[in-house]
């Protein structure tokens, strides 16, 4: 009763919602990079929303099924299909034991979410079963998933209410430069008027230097006032470090809980659905709100996410 991995793809984890709790004692959050995708897929398939799921990086698995289930698939459309057959993203789908699902090559963002109906046999670690690979801590093994590995189903079931109905309108839309809303601070007074400007007006392109823990832009140094070291302090999610170097970094799932440069802006957790889809070379811009409108977002998609939620289950 489980999935094996026939082939691993390039980077595929176990997350859920991460690791609450522990950032004092150093242990980072983790979790997943597109928190909305994971709940989404949750959802999909009937679980309870920070059931943990397979985050797929740009190239996925192939698994092999050993029992019936049904999944949820969301997040970047990185061309799944099922023996053969695509699967279009944001739906759930019933599988058979004996079938195989593929991940082809990456259409649209870059990061695919694949949950299971009654969640993943993997024991939990500080009250989640996220993968944090620097320390392999929780997750499979805490690693990426790797060629016959197996992976048992905890509740599996044939089929769920609604099965067909199950579906959404796939939401990462390919662009020409993504927009970033944007809070200002915990330091934008470390900046120059022009640095801050810089930041609000110009473009930046992704580098390859982009992992689980952070994403390095290159573009329009901004300027600090009096240089980029301050005495560490904690790190959010989408924190926007810019160190002497001018270039900014965004801070991630597995981003270290303290650092020591100036963060100019932290990005809004609505738009963290935008943020973990795009790769190196796509460029982005960002916006500035205010955290009044930051928190709409996030009431907006919470209530988006229940409504969803309760009309599967009438």
């Amino acid at each position: 009763m489980s999935i094996q991995v026939i082939t691993p793809g390039a980077l595929t984890t176990v997350q859920d919602l991460g690791r609450i709790g522990y950032q004092a004692f150093g242990v980072p959050v983790s979790g997943a990079m597109d928190p909305r995708a994971l709940r989404l897929a949750n959802i999909l398939c009937g679980n309870p929303e920070n059931e943990a799921v397979l985050e797929c990086t740009l190239l996925g698995p192939a698994l092999k099924f050993t029992a019936d289930n049904v999944i949820g698939l969301t997040g970047g459309d990185l061309g799944a299909t099922l023996d053969g057959q695509p699967l279009a993203p944001y739906g759930a789908y019933a599988v058979k034991s004996g079938q195989t699902l593929r991940f082809t090559a990456p259409k649209t963002g870059c990061r695919a979410y694949l949950a299971f109906h009654g969640g993943l046999d993997i024991p939990l670690v500080m009250g989640s079963r996220s993968t944090y690979l620097k320390a392999k801590l929780g997750g499979f093994c805490g690693r990426k998933l790797e060629k016959d590995d197996e992976i048992a189903f905890r509740a599996p079931a044939a089929t769920i209410p609604n099965l067909d109905a199950r579906r959404f309108t796939p939401e990462f839309v390919k662009r020409d430069i993504y927009t970033l809303r944007v809070v200002l601070g915990p330091q934008d007074d470390a900046f120059t008027a022009e640095g801050l400007k810089s930041f609000l007006s110009e473009v930046y392109t992704v580098t390859p230097e982009f992992d689980r823990m952070g994403c390095r832009l290159t573009g329009a140094a901004i300027a600090h006032k009096d240089g980029a070291d301050i005495i560490s302090d904690g790190i959010a999610f989408g924190a926007i470090q810019v160190p002497a170097s001018g270039e900014p970094i965004i801070m991630l799932a597995d981003r270290q809980t303290t650092g020591g440069y100036t963060k100019i802006a932290n990005v809004i957790s609505a738009d963290f659905r935008l943020l973990a889809q795009i790769k190196a070379n796509d460029r982005v811009r960002f916006e500035k709100v205010s955290i009044e409108a930051a928190q709409d977002a996030r009431r907006a998609e919470n209530n988006a996410l229940r409504v969803f939620s309760y009309a599967f289950t009438r």
